[in-house]
C-alpha cells in the first residue's frame, strides 16, 4: 500500500515522501496515528500545504527567538547565596535558580532551555548559554556571590 508521511518517520522517511509499505502497517499503526495519509492526489496537496504552514510558523518562532537572544545578550544576573568557611557554598545554583532570575528581569526562559553542564558550585562569574530555537542561542554572564 503506498502512503505519504506527514511527518518524520525514522524507518520509512521524512515529509511529503510517498513509500511503499503494508496495508496492515499502514491501517493499523501509520494511519490512526496521523503519521501518514494514503497516497492520493489531494492527501499529497494536504502534505505540502501543511508542511508550507509548518515552514511559516517556524519562520516567525525564530524570528522572535533571535530577537529575545539579542535582547538576552546584554543581561547580566546576580545571584546570591549563602557560603560557609573557605567560601563553600550551601548548595548550588541550577537552572531553576537562573530562569526564576530572570523572571524578575522580565524574561520568562523555560528552564530547559537553560544548558548547565552541571549545577554551578563555586563563586565566580559564569557564562550559561541558553538555546532558545534549534540553532538560535544567547550566552547570559551569571554572578555568583556571597550574602
Amino acid at each position: 500500500m503506498k502512503i505519504v508521511l506527514r511527518q518524520d518517520y525514522e524507518q520509512l522517511g521524512k515529509i511529503g515522501d510517498v513509500v511503499n509499505v503494508k496495508p496492515g502497517f499502514a491501517r493499523n499503526f501509520l494511519l490512526p496515528r496521523k503519521i501518514a495519509y494514503p497516497a492520493q492526489p489531494n492527501y499529497i496537496k494536504m502534505i505540502e500545504e501543511e508542511s508550507r504552514q509548518k515552514q511559516q510558523r517556524m519562520r516567525k518562532e525564530r524570528k522572535a527567538a533571535e530577537e529575545v537572544a539579542a535582547k538576552l545578550s546584554s543581561v547580566s544576573l546576580t545571584i546570591s547565596v549563602t557560603v560557609g568557611e573557605e567560601d563553600k557554598m550551601f548548595g548550588s545554583v541550577t537552572s531553576q535558580d537562573i530562569a526564576t532570575a530572570l523572571e524578575a528581569e522580565n524574561f520568562t526562559v523555560d528552564k530547559r532551555k537553560i544548558v548547565l553542564e552541571e549545577p554551578i558550585k563555586a563563586l565566580g562569574i559564569y557564562q550559561v548559554p541558553i538555546k532558545l530555537f534549534s540553532d538560535v542561542e544567547a550566552s547570559i554572564k551569571v554572578w555568583v556571590v556571597k550574602e
